[in-house]
């Protein structure tokens, strides 16, 4: 356990960290789940630039890597045109 009031308070400042970047990652994740899931192209470009915002903000704090999120935004863009 720790000795110092500085790495007590570290230890709660990373818990709320970690439980706030669980929440972001999995809320995203089901938002991109949800695009793939789309069969109508008007719902799917509709929640497009919403999820793609989600991903960048993911990226800036570094909970997912640059290139993972571009691929992420390339391969659901290439979709929604698919459909």
């Amino acid at each position: 356990m720790a000795n110092h009031k500085s790495a007590l308070k570290r230890i709660r400042s990373n818990e709320k960290r970690r439980v706030l970047n669980k929440y972001q990652h999995k809320t995203t994740r089901n938002a991109i789940k949800a695009i793939r899931l789309a069969t109508v192209k008007a719902d799917a470009a509709a929640k497009l630039p919403i999820v793609i915002s989600m991903i960048d903000k993911l990226a800036k704090k570094n909970i997912i890597h640059a290139n993972k999120a571009s691929n992420l935004k390339s391969k659901l863009t290439r979709l929604v045109a698919k459909l």
